[in-house]
């Protein structure tokens, strides 16, 4: 599998024809796209399919998809519970790895772009890959369906198209094309069939209407009970457990209560770890303490047996070693990596303490905001690394063949990408740390210190390799200059908040 990858999660309107599913799938299967889950639904009348893969493949696989689904899918006879306006409905790109939130959104525009022209639907591109705010979320650009844009596509301004004529496919209709960070796809399902219960929780909890943050709902009537339908955008700052709770206090306010509930799709293993560590109530809980996670970090290599030496020794000796790899760049992100640990450790002795007691929902939120972070800076350390290499690669091909010029800029964008990651998580240690100064032990400051110092080391050391691969790309097309450009900015940014 590639050292990127990227998730792309696309929905179809149709979930009671496996063979049609099956139809769809088939067409995505490309070298490079790995299948992860399939999920139909016939209330819903909807199937999500899961992929993941290099990007080149990934888009190309949406693409295809996109054809099969115009092909099989008549929207003009499709009924359902969820909203839709397409036969693909919408096609979130996720990062995962080796890749940026602004490398997606350029796959969503490219994707976009690609399924106007080759099969006349037209696109709006929605989250991160919007043109406008009021494009941002799904549902303004959904409202009235696909009878409503049908009917309004062509006289209103607000709906026209991102890419593709005014005018939406007879029958495929029109699709939603997007980046954004992984979702959950959550539903609860209560004690009654009266869905206009649900529709009230689902206003509660929706934030659009004052609920919990980075939470959208809807209530639904599915398989004889009310459902509440939620899609939850950022699971670290408002995790499942917290939605759940919410839910389920709603719905004693009109004398029912839930069920079960039900994950659509894939849940990352963290939500569950934080869920469990809520509900248990577990002091001091890191990942690190489920077995099957130290397992598979002693058998790879990642914790040594026999000390703290013999884990970090290696990689040390490796810096010293006389190859490029790993470098700076390596190095920072495990300093970055370090610093997060470091902040991490302090807030989580300071919670559940009774003279912390007033801090608890900060600290709660800290510890939440570095556990993903400090995953991501481990993998970089590697990933810096692997990706040296294949600049280096690209060097020695273009001394071979002068054509190879496209081929080290694209390498180089990577070089660029990786450390740009790291600064960025770096400055938001630094800035972490700084609010649990006041909140946290004062005999751990020394702790907190030592993190600061090391992710302002990892920043300027992440920066000086951005700084030295921009210098070494040619910008031979538009969209390398904005990238050049884009990435000076943010890089200037960057520095003068470290």
């Amino acid at each position: 599998m590639s050292d990127t990858l990227v998730e792309c999660v696309p929905n179809f309107s149709e979930g009671r024809d496996p063979a049609k599913v099956d139809a769809i799938v088939e067409a995505m299967r490309i070298p490079g796209v790995y299948l992860l889950d399939r999920e139909m639904d016939a209330d819903h009348n909807r199937c999500v399919i899961t992929l993941v893969g290099d990007r080149e493949a990934v888009q190309e696989a949406a693409i295809r998809g996109a054809g099969k689904a115009a092909e099989l899918i008549d929207l003009t006879k499709h009924t359902g519970a969820h909203p839709r306006i397409g036969a693909t409905d919408v096609i979130p790109f996720i990062p995962i790895e080796g890749v940026t939130l602004e490398d997606c959104v350029a796959m969503a525009r490219h994707v976009g772009a690609e399924i106007a022209k080759r099969f006349q639907i037209p696109v709006y591109l929605y989250e991160a890959a919007a043109a406008t705010p009021e494009r941002q979320n799904l549902e303004n650009i959904r409202r009235g369906q696909f009878e409503g844009i049908r009917d309004e596509i062509a006289t209103n301004p607000a709906r026209r198209p991102d890419f593709g004529e005014p005018r939406v496919h007879p029958t495929a209709g029109a699709t939603v094309v997007g980046a954004r960070k992984f979702l959950i796809a959550y539903n609860v399902f209560l004690s009654t069939s009266d869905v206009d219960i649900a529709k009230k929780i689902a206003k509660a909890v929706r934030f659009s209407t004052g609920g919990l943050r980075f939470v959208k709902a809807a209530g639904f009537l599915v398989r004889g009970m009310a459902q509440v339908s939620m899609n939850l955008t950022d699971f670290e700052q408002t995790p499942i457990h917290r939605v759940f709770e919410f839910v389920k206090r709603e719905a004693a306010r009109y004398g029912v209560i839930p069920v079960s509930s039900e994950i659509v799709g894939l849940i990352p293993k963290q939500a569950l770890e934080q869920t469990a560590e809520w509900f248990l109530q577990i002091e001091h809980f890191d990942s690190s303490l489920i077995l099957e996670n130290r397992l598979n970090a002693v058998m790879g290599g990642k914790i040594a047996v026999g000390g703290l030496r013999a884990g970090v020794e290696p990689f040390i000796e490796q810096l010293a070693a006389p190859t490029a790899t790993p470098g700076g760049g390596s190095a920072a992100a495990a300093s970055a990596a370090m610093a997060a640990g470091l902040a991490s450790m302090v807030a989580s002795m300071s919670r559940g303490k009774k003279a912390y007691l007033q801090y608890e929902r900060p600290l709660s939120d800290a510890i939440a905001r570095l556990a993903p972070m400090r995953e991501e800076l481990k993998a970089a350390i590697d990933a810096d690394a692997a990706a040296y290499d294949v600049v280096m690669k690209a060097y020695k091909a273009a001394k071979e063949s002068p054509d190879e010029c496209k081929a080290i800029n694209a390498a180089l964008h990577q070089a660029t990408t990786i450390p740009l990651g790291v600064a960025e998580r770096a400055a938001e240690i630094a800035r972490i740390t700084g609010e649990l100064v006041p909140i946290t032990n004062p005999n751990m400051r020394s702790d907190l210190i030592t993190a600061t110092a090391l992710a302002g080391a990892a920043l300027e050391g992440a920066l000086a390799n951005v700084a030295i691969n921009l210098d070494s790309i040619t910008p031979n097309s538009p969209e390398g200059e904005a990238f050049v450009i884009r990435t000076r900015e943010r890089a200037a940014t960057l520095k003068k908040q470290g």
